[in-house]
């Protein structure tokens, strides 16, 4: 057994090296897709065009512009002393957001009264206009703190103050969480999708008809099928680590926890893939149910769409998706610094979904060659 085992082994990871597309498609998914990803699917608003409607025209409200404009997240693109032209700028989207400094606003600041100012939104994509309304809130906010009324009033009798503190990626950037997940999508994507490709080509070709005749046993070829792409998917998790490096994401756990935990997902990943291969004839066949099954566990792990944000339903449905539990496996470990003690319950779910794909996978695997 031991023999006939090494001796597949062998064969498909000499098919494996003897693949270049297969090879860059793997190191491609691991890095480059990972860099461009990373850089354009950014939650960060920068350089978002902006309008100042100036009422007032005095040292505080240029000044309070001047702050808007010195920061990356804006650009000054339209600027009026009239608030008439507010609607066409934001129906012709020259900007994103406007604000309006009201008339007044100098005076009212020097009595101890805090002037209000109006901040109009272009709300057709909102998740833009949501980060864009905490930044100008908070540019005001600081504003109000750096310049102090000149004659005591309500600014002078506020109470506490509440400070808030972030404890993990405290400058709240989104390339640390973007180049997790992406390295976590191509885990499940490449788990999945090799085996898969694997098994219905040989079967195309009528590789796998002429290994049952001979003394090989099916779980022997199960099991040749997915160590190689466990280990060769672990392999090349390593030049996507160097990535991860490049955008400072921090390191601040264990890597061996990370690995061996990794290597459990890639069981769910590898057993839906040979579960794919087992009721498909052809390789487009395989392909397109890969994918028709991996959107869902992507779009249920949590990696676009907080989970907490999903109906009720779909939030059941998220825990039977690997990745929702891989996800907080990889956040753990790299960005807060978890080990056994707080993964332990990601880790044991993983480990009971895998195990029953994985049975399901061989059951399936039996049953579609003897």
């Amino acid at each position: 057994m031991g023999a006939r085992l090494a001796g597949l082994l062998r064969k498909e990871v000499v098919q494996f090296l003897r693949d270049p597309v297969v090879l860059f498609l793997i190191l491609y998914l691991y890095t480059l897709e990972a860099v461009m990803c990373t850089m354009a699917l950014t939650f960060e608003v920068k350089r978002l065009p902006i309008g100042i409607v100036d009422q007032d025209r005095s040292v505080a409200s240029r000044h309070l512009t001047t702050l808007f404009t010195l920061s990356e997240t804006f650009v000054l693109k339209r600027q009026s002393t009239s608030p008439a032209a507010v609607g066409a700028w934001l129906e012709r989207g020259d900007v994103a957001m406007v604000l309006v400094i009201p008339t007044g606003f100098e005076r009212l600041f020097q009595t101890g009264i805090r002037p209000a100012v109006q901040i109009l939104l272009d709300g057709t994509n909102s998740n833009v206009a949501e980060n864009a309304r905490r930044y100008a809130t908070a540019i005001v906010e600081r504003y109000a703190a750096e310049r102090p009324p000149l004659h005591r009033g309500t600014l002078a009798q506020a109470g506490s103050v509440p400070v808030t503190r972030i404890w993990y990626n405290p400058d709240q950037e989104t390339a640390p969480f973007m180049v997790l997940s992406m390295i976590a999508l191509a885990a499940m994507l490449v788990g999945a999708i090799c085996p898969a490709a694997s098994i219905v080509r040989e079967r195309e070709r009528g590789t796998i008809e002429q290994l049952l005749v001979t003394p090989i046993r099916v779980g022997e070829m199960f099991a040749a099928k997915t160590v190689p792409t466990l280990v060769i998917n672990l392999l090349a998790i390593a030049p996507a680590l160097v990535i991860a490096r490049a955008f400072e994401v921090p390191v601040r756990g264990n890597l061996l926890t990370f690995a061996v935990l990794a290597g459990v997902f890639q069981l769910s990943a590898i057993a839906f893939g040979v579960l794919v291969a087992a009721v498909t004839r052809t390789l487009q066949q395989a392909l397109l149910l890969a994918f028709f099954g991996l959107f869902p566990i992507m779009f249920l792990s949590g990696t676009l769409t907080p989970i907490e944000s999903m109906p009720k339903a779909l939030q059941m449905a998220s825990l039977v998706s690997p990745l929702r539990y891989f996800m907080e496996i990889i956040q753990g470990v790299f960005l807060k610094g978890a080990g056994w003690a707080e993964l332990w319950p990601s880790a044991v779910a993983l480990a009971l979904i895998g195990g029953a794909l994985f049975a399901l996978a061989l059951r399936a695997f039996r049953r579609r060659l003897v």
